[in-house]
């Protein structure tokens, strides 16, 4: 009886016990799951139409604008793993937070050589019971909790990072591509302009120097195509990599992105009400101000450890014959010390705390003026450039009118032709600067806000 009773019980606690389960990770198979990433996967796509909250057809999709390529990045990117990662991990702390420790058998036989009768056995078995005291397991998990919660606050703080940097990504991508299509019409441009002047010099109506400054022109342009086919291709490959996917992975698709038009919704950006609700709200913030709250709860822990726990130890002796029973109790004396020194480093923990809150919210501050301040500036700037560029195409579009009736030589149509280029490549730079402003607003703010399922949820 007694065996089936001792049998029963191992089998309840080993069938409580969990199992180890390899799960290997091998380089060359993560870099060819890697390498097999693509634009056209069918789970992407399952994925991009719950968060986007519309149909997407046909599939794969010719055509993919920003917040298309946005969810894509929050499928795929790693550093979205490694948060994702990180809260479980967390979480994980909250169940061992909450877990009661167990209590303790032990067991000491004893033999007594000299005494055979009525027994020579002396066996000795008691049980430790720890019994928690001072509300430490409530401390415990309210620290646990909040460590959880800043934990997942961090994921939409990665989120941001990787949505700024493919937005960045993007607009130096169609900057570039911009920039080496005016380029290459302004290089045709300038080698019609060489070879005008060369003609001039062939027949002595223009002395060989003075066509010298258009040939160092012509090779400046060469120069500056070669460097933004440079910069189109580093684009590119930053582009493939803030979404999480090989660069050949774009091969098929092509990228939307208008710098012409300007920033959606951005007014609103610059309100004070908006500005007000970064500094409560911010996913950082917001993260900061509970590991403030878990450092709280880790300093009530340790003042409660002031009060030691109780272990009761009741046992059972067989004593050569007799049935001994007993009870024990057993407390940790605070005479030495009463935790002070783990106390006075939970407090400078939560001052430390406190500190980075307040360096954290201090910086968004700074960041909300700076961007603001950068906007408008560029904004400004922009719509002044927008006029000069009017000026400079009607410009041209006169002395085109002129070139066809006859008034002007083909070499002036050709100059008119190079300053609008020119104008054409300034007014690229500023609506390139409006777009990475917008973007730094919108980090600053954090608007518009992230769906949650978008990012919280783990990707395959």
């Amino acid at each position: 009886m007694k065996s089936a009773v001792c049998c029963s019980l191992a089998v309840l606690l080993l069938a409580g016990c969990a199992r180890f389960e390899p799960r290997p990770l091998s380089a060359e198979g993560a870099a060819a799951q890697l390498e097999d990433r693509s634009l056209t996967n069918g789970a992407l796509k399952v994925f991009l139409e719950r968060n986007l909250q519309r149909t997407i057809s046909p599939w794969p999709a010719e055509a993919w604008d920003f917040e298309m390529l946005a969810s894509a990045a929050f499928y795929y990117n790693p550093s979205l793993d490694v948060a994702r990662a990180q809260w479980a991990v967390a979480r994980g702390g909250e169940v061992t937070a909450a877990e009661l420790p167990n209590p303790t058998l032990n067991v000491t036989p004893g033999y007594d050589t000299t005494t055979l009768t009525p027994s020579p056995w002396i066996p000795l078995g008691y049980v430790d019971i720890p019994i928690v005291t001072a509300g430490k397991i409530g401390y415990r998990r309210a620290e646990a909790a909040h460590l959880s919660e800043a934990a997942r606050l961090n994921i939409a703080t990665a989120a941001w990072q990787v949505r700024s940097d493919l937005r960045a990504s993007l607009i130096d991508l169609a900057a570039a591509t911009r920039r080496e299509a005016l380029l290459q019409a302004q290089l045709e441009v300038q080698g019609q302009v060489v070879a005008a002047l060369d003609q001039q010099v062939q027949v002595g109506a223009l002395a060989g120097s003075e066509a010298v400054p258009f040939r160092i022109a012509f090779q400046k342009a060469r120069l500056d195509l070669a460097d933004a086919q440079r910069q189109r291709a580093d684009a590119r490959a930053r582009v493939a990599g803030a979404i999480g996917v090989p660069m050949r992975a774009l091969d098929p698709v092509q990228l939307t992105f208008d710098l012409a038009s300007d920033p959606a919704a951005v007014a609103e950006l610059t309100s004070a009400e908006v500005r007000r609700m970064a500094l409560r709200s911010r996913s950082d913030i917001l993260g900061a101000l509970a590991e403030y709250a878990a450092s709280q709860s880790a300093l009530q822990l340790e003042i409660a450890k002031q009060y030691p726990d109780v272990h009761l130890e009741p046992g059972y002796q067989f004593d050569q014959g007799d049935s001994k029973w007993s009870l024990g109790l057993t407390v940790e004396l605070p005479v030495l010390n009463q935790n002070q020194g783990p106390i006075a480093e939970a407090k400078a923990r939560r001052q430390e705390a406190a500190a980075r809150f307040l360096e954290i919210q201090t910086k968004v501050l700074a960041d909300i003026d700076r961007a603001v301040a950068v906007f408008r500036a560029t904004e400004a700037g922009s719509a002044t450039l927008r006029s000069l560029a009017e000026a400079q195409a009607k410009r041209k579009a006169a002395i085109e009118a002129q070139f066809k009736a006859g008034a002007v030589e083909r070499l002036d149509l050709l100059n008119a032709q190079l300053e609008f280029s020119t104008a054409e490549l300034v007014q690229l730079d500023e609506q390139a600067k409006l777009h990475q402003a917008a973007r730094a607003l919108e980090d600053a703010v954090q608007r518009p806000l992230i769906r949650p399922q978008a990012i919280f949820q783990s990707t395959p």
